[in-house]
């Protein structure tokens, strides 16, 4: 893997008891005397202790971003109003701290513990480090502690097990730990979740959980679990075992699990997730599990056909199930009747299978369904829906959907969403969709619809439709107004087509709007219609669009995603973007680039301005970007000298913690357990990798990039700029940068890609260079570099070219070598090798 996810300790303490009560008289006059007098406690300001504990916490604080603590000022004497403070009404004293989210760095003062009452601290997804502090175990009034994401190393101290009276623990990691003894002091435990902490040291761990008597719900999501464990060890053949939900997915736990897990029958699990393991087959102890209601298999190895999936299920379970879900768990054969079996079933989701064949009837009329999803299987299915009570519909990616039955044609009022993608339904646009007069989500796209869509059809949209989906088809035509044919919060995707003409007017409420990869002309106007507060992803790329940006984008304040790349704009930038900026030739946007970009949207991810006319120096302002996780500034006329801040780029120095955040989510259509829940946008960018411009997607998620090629930038390369640990691309080529390579550039060990050529740089190659194992990339020519080039190292394995234009140096790879000198046997693979896939393999190698 690409990332390097530091120890990430995630302490959740959340107890459900009630909040303490300083009811008797005898506290009161305790707590009064602690502060001096009784009438203190009918004050309307908190105590003076408490707020010196706050403010010493906030001198610990080195980076406040957001300033979310400015309101913690020494002149207002009632801490209870500062931002992210909550008071006992009655008492006055601080009970909760709720910080997380605010990106603060720094360290966790020992003044907490002053905070006597406090009952709940939240200092999740910061930027804190260093160990956990030992002092949090004396904060014994603790009912809810919550430190994750962050950036603590070493492991939980032992002394957070004298916290007794907990009650439910949630914790989330990618630390090591060695011993769990400590949890046996819980023994309120009713609660647990340690998903991400590695146990694979952990001996025995069964033991330790069965010990903890009020236990029903149990999490160890990807925790590397072992099993050594006493022989006769088992959840589920325990008297002592309350459990109800177990989550054990992501372990890479095979089939002998079963011998400890189900050795006899529970009456009391109601819910089971064995996703994400190397289960191979079912066994029929899966049957007696008498309760259970939730059955949670994918992405598994079951590799069984279905026919003896369901026969292995046979017994109270089936009478029990409602919801089944088995997808991505190669499982074979048709989809038979055999499903009749199963009535109980709400939600079925077999989809990312190997299931063939015409899928059967009987599947709709299961009387208790409300949720299919066979997608991305090979059968046959005639959307005979019918009357059933389904309401969400997957059938996506399968190997046709026949056109329903004439006695079938009837309105239906029960189904909200249908995917269709991807299931060869074109050539002409399918008609009989229309029965469907409840629709929110419908999703026709890559069907292979090369007619021109008649004008009625765009007016007969069921009227709560939400989210449209027709792109990658071949649909040509005008698209006429529609600004009144969807409810309120629309998304609208109808790209990758051949629709022309004109943007016409849309929905005021819009939410999403994908019009990339088209033939639309004219000006973007029609944006300054839509009220302010819904736009939340842009994407107009790839059209024939002129003009410049309308003043009004400033107002779409959610606006996330803005993607008007590869048109024909011109001018000034508006003081408008959202959290990932593409704004890529060939426009021919000029004048500086904006410093309010690094003064108002500090969320940014990614900057994207290549191929324009922008001017000046680089604003030191974009040290501001925190998040920032891609910064292209190439092919522009910038000037001046790349600014010594750029180590405050803290994912580029530290990581990201959520590197999915490169998918979008911004509108629920369905509840989580769909897995169309929520709609979704994939950020895209036409990037140069590796010499040749590419389109990335998927592979934006894992990237850490700076490209600054190809401008007029002059002076040295910062020493800070070889703090950035976790960059995989840095270009500065083509520029007129001069001076020595930065000795400590062999630091940024995880670049996959270097491109110095085309500068100035001269002196000899650092021989940290050699510990940048993980290049695949190095092109350093043209410059006036001299000395030997460092031996024995995989700096021999790159072309002669990419050394060639440095008159003064010498060495292998290139002809002018010592005597003796040899070219280490390190076989790379081709540097043209193209396609997505062999990127994605380079970043995660």
């Amino acid at each position: 893997m690409i990332w390097s996810y530091y120890f990430i300790i995630v302490l959740i303490l959340l107890l459900f008891a009630t909040c303490l009560s300083i009811a008797s008289s005898n506290q009161l006059v305790e707590a009064a005397a602690t502060y001096g007098n009784i009438g203190a406690i009918s004050k309307k300001s908190c105590f003076h202790k408490e707020k010196q504990a706050l403010l010493h916490f906030k001198a610990s604080i080195s980076r406040d971003p957001y300033g979310q603590l400015s309101t913690w000022r020494v002149e207002d004497d009632d801490c209870c109003k500062w931002s992210g403070i909550t008071c006992n009404n009655q008492t006055h004293h601080v009970t909760q701290l709720h910080l997380q989210e605010y990106d603060l760095t720094g360290e966790i003062s020992h003044s907490l513990v002053n905070l006597s009452y406090l009952n709940h601290l939240d200092l999740s997804d910061n930027f804190f480090n260093g160990t956990i502090p030992n002092f949090i175990s004396s904060m014994t009034q603790l009912r809810y502690l919550d430190l994750s994401w962050n950036y603590f190393n070493g492991t939980i101290p032992k002394s957070i097990g004298s916290l007794t009276q907990l009650r439910t623990r949630e914790s989330s990691s990618i630390i090591e730990i060695e011993n769990l003894d400590w949890l046996s002091n819980l023994s309120r435990l009713q609660h647990l979740e340690m998903d991400g902490i590695s146990l694979a040291k952990v001996n025995y761990w069964i033991d330790v959980i069965l010990s903890l008597q009020k236990l029903s719900f149990l999490s160890l999501w990807n925790c590397d679990l072992s099993e050594v464990m006493h022989p006769y060890s088992s959840f589920l053949n325990s008297s002592s075992s309350s459990i109800e939900f177990l989550y054990l997915g992501n372990n890479n736990l095979n089939s002998s699990m079963y011998r400890w897990l189900f050795p006899l029958t529970s009456n009391r699990l109601l819910e089971l997730h064995l996703s994400y393991n190397m289960l191979d087959g079912v066994p029929r102890y899966l049957g007696n599990l008498c309760s259970l209601t939730n059955l949670y298999l994918y992405g598994n190895q079951i590799a069984v056909k279905f026919f003896d999936f369901l026969n292995n299920l046979c017994g109270c379970t089936l009478v029990t199930l409602r919801r089944l879900s088995a997808s991505d768990s190669q499982i074979t054969g048709s989809l038979s009747d055999e499903i009749q079996k199963v009535s109980s079933l709400e939600l079925l989701d077999l989809s990312d299978n190997h299931l063939s064949g015409t899928m059967s009837e009987k599947v709709w009329e299961l009387p208790n369904l409300e949720r299919l999803d066979v997608s991305s299987n090979s059968l046959v299915i005639t959307a005979n829906v019918g009357k059933s009570k389904i309401s969400y519909i997957d059938l996506s990616n399968n190997s046709l959907v026949v056109t329903p039955s004439k006695a079938h044609m009837s309105n239906n009022y029960c189904v909200e969403s249908i995917d269709l993608r991807a299931c060869n339904l074109g050539p002409l646009y399918p008609i009989w969709i229309e029965i469907y007069k409840y629709l929110t989500y419908l999703g026709i796209s890559a069907n292979r619809i090369s007619e021109t869509i008649p004008f009625q059809f765009w007016r007969t949209w069921p009227s709560r439709l939400i989210y449209l989906d027709l792109s990658s088809n071949n649909i040509s035509g005008e698209v006429p107004d529609l600004s009144s044919n969807f409810d309120i919060y629309p998304i609208i995707d109808l790209s990758s087509n051949n629709f022309y003409g004109p943007i016409p007017n849309v929905p005021l409420t819009l939410a999403s709007l994908n019009l990339s990869r088209n033939k639309f002309n004219g000006g973007i106007s029609f944006l300054c219609q839509i009220v302010d507060g819904f736009l939340s992803f842009l994407d107009l790329s790839h059209n024939s669009l002129t003009g410049q940006l309308p003043h009004c984008l400033w107002h779409f304040k959610g606006l996330k995603v803005l993607n008007l790349g590869h048109n024909h704009f011109s001018g000034r930038l508006p003081a408008s973007i959202g959290y990932s900026f593409q704004l890529e030739g060939p426009n021919k946007f000029s004048g500086n680039v904006p410093i309010w970009i690094g003064e108002n949207f500090i969320r940014l991810y990614g900057l994207i301005l290549r191929s324009n006319n922008f001017i000046g120096p680089i604003p030191l302002q974009l040290c501001h970007l925190t998040n920032l996780q891609i910064l292209d500034l190439s092919i522009n006329n910038l000037n001046g000298t790349i600014p010594t801040c750029m180590n405050d780029l803290n994912v580029m120095v530290h990581g990201r913690r959520f590197p999915e955040s490169l998918v979008h989510s911004y509108l629920k259509v369905h509840d989580e357990e769909s897995s169309s829940a929520e709609y979704t946008y994939v950020d895209k960018a036409i990037m140069e990798w590796q010499g040749n411009e590419r389109e990335l997607t998927s592979t934006l998620r894992f990237l850490t990039s700076i490209d600054l090629s190809s401008n007029n930038l002059t002076g040295l390369i910062p020493n800070e700029l070889t703090d950035l640990h976790e960059l995989l691309v840095l270009n500065l080529s083509k520029n007129a940068l001069l001076g020595e390579i930065p000795r400590k550039i062999g630091e940024m060990k995880k670049l996959v890609t270097l491109d110095l050529s085309g500068n100035n740089f001269s002196g000899r190659i650092p021989s940290s260079m050699s510990q940048m194992t993980s290049l695949s990339f190095l092109d350093i020519s043209h410059n006036k570099l001299s000395g030997r080039i460092p031996s024995n190292t995989q700096l021999q394995s790159f072309e002669p070219s990419k050394y060639i234009g440095n008159a003064g140096l010498c060495g292998p790879p290139i002809i002018e070598s010592y005597p003796g000198d040899e070219v280490p046997s390190i076989v790379r693979e081709s540097e043209s090798e193209s396609g997505e896939e062999s990127i994605d393999d380079e970043l995660q190698r």
